[in-house]
């Protein structure tokens, strides 16, 4: 596995470097030998919480997790654990869609006999798109409650996605063709 460590307002240790490698490299044993797996590693001080973000790149897939506390160690420990579970959770799926498309699977697996049906669509719901710009989609939302909102951007005329992120502010996804 490549790993690119970067901080943010803190120094990379050789302690730290090597407890994210020692952590990391316990996913080794869920990809296929020679795949490409590249992490990078994101780690931060901010108001004394210990940022851990790590992304993974996994032929074509990426896998992305972020955990704060007050100890770097655990936070890397808690990152790590949320990986494992998001592979854990993904591979059987991922392993099957892949062959089926002729390609080799990124996971090892030990068996596929999970059922792919433990994720289904349990409510489907329409509404009209009615053309609006940010502003106006950020008080629609507001006003229902929502984490998130679909909406038409009144410029653009295309489909845009508002949510609201965990500090409290927006993020907007614009589709890019």
């Amino acid at each position: 596995m490549k790993m690119h460590v970067t901080g943010r307002q803190i120094e990379v240790t050789d302690a730290l470097q090597r407890a994210l490698e020692k952590k990391l490299g316990k996913l080794d044993k869920y990809f296929q030998q020679g795949g490409p797996v590249e992490a990078n590693v994101t780690l931060e001080v901010q108001r004394g919480y210990h940022i851990v973000e790590v992304t993974l790149f996994i032929g074509g897939m990426i896998l992305r997790s972020e955990d704060s506390t007050n100890d770097m160690y655990a936070t890397i420990d808690s990152v790590v654990d949320k990986l494992e579970r998001q592979i854990h959770k993904y591979k059987t799926r991922v392993n099957r869609k892949m062959r089926d498309q002729g390609n080799t699977p990124p996971f090892i697996s030990e068996d596929d006999t999970e059922d792919d049906d433990s994720l289904k669509v349990v409510r489907t719901k329409r509404f009209a798109i009615k053309p609006m710009n940010v502003e106006e989609a950020i008080l629609q939302m507001e006003l229902l409650g929502h984490s998130f909102f679909v909406f038409r951007h009144s410029d653009t005329e295309e489909v845009n996605v508002l949510y609201k992120r965990k500090d409290g502010n927006f993020g907007l996804i614009e589709p890019q063709f």
